[in-house]
This record gives structure tokens, C-alpha cells and sequence, in this order.
């Protein structure tokens, strides 16, 4: 019986759930420490739990280059989504835009351009001036839409961060760090897997100009999707990679190493790596029923519980059989109750140390009973009270 399954039925029967061995590998061999990388900053993260499998100067602040352009990019998205925005919406490049130094789209002054057209100028072509070109549609000005772009990423936690620009020129008090492009990068795959996929892509024409994506682990590497390659004199040579294999998605943040190449094999040692020696697992649904409790005083007599979110673990490889699972369910639960409102959590610890907690959460609305169901529920509780008291 698979883990999965074993935890689903034992929900449904019993308050403490212990998972059944699926693994005769010896779960007492070491994981091995990450490998050396040559680099300023770097992190490898887990996307779907957010555990951190390495790092090292993860939280210092850095000049970003154009990983700067996650955020652009991800601002861009936001606005579409919101629908203050569309793709087929065009923007008409400014002498700004087009004067722009470094890497280019080859955009004119004047010319009507598409925003997913600009998006790709962006994400595949890595282009300046399509960045000065949207950051000026969104927001007007640039100084403006780097405001927009430190408001998200206040939002989202990227408590180490601050944007001056739109395209990662150098500039001061311009600046992130390899923890929070995990963060920021994690938020785009999960928020927009539709547009995501543009980052994968590895040439773009535009103007009768074809571009190569800069991201080399796109040739070598056919789990690798995205994300983003940076260069300055200042901030050495990034990129933010993120690779799937199976059902496990990594991420990595490799900042200021001396080449194109060695950017690329920083990060690809680090994927290896996690994927060599750690797994991921789904242990259960999002808003699938995983218990059922008791509700007093309500037009329904129970209520389903569950997850809002699939809950994900990672844990190091050859300790899956050492995994257990308790759901912990709130007494005396009351109508009314609001779907996502909180009656217990579910826990899990690997060799009993604790690596995941989760709220667990109504899945739909019970609406308070009529007053004779109110009035036997009230008796039916003093009643159990006190035989409890006996």
C-alpha cells in the first residue's frame, strides 16, 4: 500500500495515523553535504514546500543584473491577471526605451508593440529596452513601476530586496538576494504556469532578429523550464534555474560566479544534487475530506475537514518509511462555520522530529439549526458533560 493511500484511509478511521514502510533501503545512511559552488550567493530550494536542501550567503544583498527582470516580468503578470492589462494590448516605445543601454529586444522609437511580444523580449531575449517598454505602459514612468515592484515584494516576503529600475542596470540602493528570487520565482511558477512557460523557450525573433535564450541548462538539461540569466561588471554572472523531475520541482539561485559557463554548472550541480538525494511527496489532496467531525447546534450534524492546499513533504532519500502523520481534531465545534475556518491541524514528523504543520480546515459552510435542533444540541452537550463529570 502506498503512503499516500495508507494515510487517506487511516483519516478516516482514527485520530493518529502512522505511515507503512514502502522503502527497504536503509534509512540510516547520511545525506551527503551540499557540493562546493563558486559563487557569491546561492540557494536550492524545494517549490512546493519551500525547504531550503542548500545555501550559502543567502541572504546577502546583492546586485541582481537582470534577475531583476523576474520581478518585471512577474509585476506584468500580476497586471494581467487583474485585467488592468492584456496581451494583445500595444505599447509604443519611448526615445527612453529605445535609448537604453545593454542587452536589446531591437525595438524603434514609435513603434507599436505587442505586450506578450515585450514579455518575450524580456524573458527570452533578456532586452532593456522592452523592460524601460512595459515598466512605462504599467506604470507610466519607471520610477513608478519600481515602486509597484518593491510593493510586491514586500507582499510576498522578500524582505531583503529593493528595486530602482525595471531591467537590473546597475543603480544604487538596487538590490535582492538569492533567498528572495527563490521566493519571487516561486510565486510566478505557482501564480501563472500559463505564461511560465515562455521562460522555457529557447529563441525569439522579433524585428527579423533571432535571439537565443541565455539560459544554457535549457540544451542540457530537459528538466530544466526556466528561469533567468543576469550579467553586470558589478553583480558577476547569475541565474535563477528551476528544473522538474517526476513531481519534484527545485529551485535554484546561483549568484556572481565568472562565467556563462560556470553559472550553468553551479546550478546544474546544484539540481543534481537535490534531486539526487532528496524526494518529494504529495501525502494528501487540498480541499479533499480527510475527516469528519461532529458539529453542534448546526442544520448539518457534521462538517467535512480538510486541507485548502495539497500538502507536500521533502525529506532526504531512503527515510520515507520513517515518516508518521497525526490529525488533531477540535471538540465541541459550534455552528455557524464558514468554509476555511480552523478545527484542528494535521502534523507530520520524520523519526519524530516535527517537519510540517498544516491547519485543518472546514471544506464547506454549516449553517446554524432551527431552534429545536439549537435547544436538543444544548441538552445533548449538558448531558455529556455530565456523564463526563461522573
Amino acid at each position: 500500500m502506498t503512503l499516500f493511500k495508507s494515510l487517506t484511509l487511516f483519516l478516516f478511521l482514527a485520530v493518529q495515523i502512522t505511515c507503512s514502510p514502502v522503502f527497504a533501503e536503509d534509512s540510516e545512511l547520511a545525506t551527503p553535504p551540499a557540493p562546493s559552488i563558486d559563487a557569491r550567493a546561492y540557494i536550492l530550494r524545494d517549490f512546493h514546500t519551500g525547504k531550503v536542501l542548500a545555501e550559502n550567503n543567502a541572504d546577502a544583498k546583492l546586485a541582481p543584473a537582470s534577475l531583476t527582470k523576474i520581478m518585471t516580468v512577474y509585476v506584468v503578470f500580476r497586471e494581467i491577471s487583474n485585467g488592468h492589462l492584456h496581451l494583445d494590448d500595444v505599447a509604443t516605445i519611448s526615445q527612453k526605451a529605445w535609448g537604453t543601454s545593454g542587452s536589446r529586444m531591437f525595438v524603434e522609437v514609435n513603434d507599436q508593440v505587442k505586450i506578450e511580444d515585450l514579455l518575450k523580449g524580456v524573458i527570452i531575449q533578456s532586452g532593456n529596452d522592452a523592460s524601460v517598454a512595459l515598466a512605462e505602459h504599467v506604470a507610466g514612468n519607471e520610477s513608478t513601476f519600481a515602486d509597484m515592484m518593491n510593493q510586491h515584494a514586500t507582499r510576498l516576503g522578500m524582505t531583503n530586496s529593493h528595486f530602482q529600475n525595471s531591467d537590473g542596470l546597475p543603480s544604487d540602493d538596487h538590490y535582492t538576494t538569492a533567498r528572495d528570487l527563490a521566493t519571487l520565482t516561486s510565486a510566478l511558477i505557482k501564480e501563472f504556469p500559463e505564461y511560465y512557460r515562455w521562460f522555457s523557450q529557447k529563441e525569439f525573433t522579433y524585428n527579423k532578429i533571432t535571439q537565443q535564450n541565455r539560459n544554457k541548462l535549457l540544451s542540457r538539461d530537459e528538466s530544466v523550464d526556466g528561469v533567468k540569466t543576469g550579467f553586470t561588471d558589478e553583480a558577476g554572472y547569475c541565474l535563477v534555474a528551476s528544473a522538474l523531475r517526476e513531481d519534484m520541482r527545485l529551485i535554484s539561485v546561483v549568484m556572481g560566479t565568472n562565467s556563462a559557463n560556470a553559472r550553468a554548472n553551479e546550478n546544474q550541480s546544484l539540481l543534481n544534487y537535490g534531486f539526487r538525494f532528496f524526494e518529494a511527496h504529495r501525502l494528501y489532496q487540498g480541499n479533499t475530506p480527510l475527516s469528519e467531525a461532529r458539529v453542534w447546534k448546526g442544520d448539518n450534524k457534521t462538517v467535512a475537514l480538510g486541507l485548502p492546499e495539497d500538502l507536500y513533504v521533502t525529506i532526504p532519500r531512503r527515510t520515507y518509511n520513517d515518516l508518521k502523520a497525526e490529525i488533531n481534531v477540535n471538540k465541541n465545534i459550534m455552528a455557524p462555520i464558514k468554509a476555511g475556518d480552523k478545527f484542528g491541524s494535521v502534523n507530520v514528523t520524520l523519526k519524530n522530529e516535527p517537519i510540517i504543520n498544516k491547519d485543518l480546515v472546514a471544506l464547506k459552510t454549516v449553517e446554524q439549526g432551527n431552534i429545536v435542533r439549537r435547544l436538543y444540541d444544548g441538552a445533548m452537550m449538558m448531558l455529556e458533560k455530565s456523564d463526563a463529570g461522573k
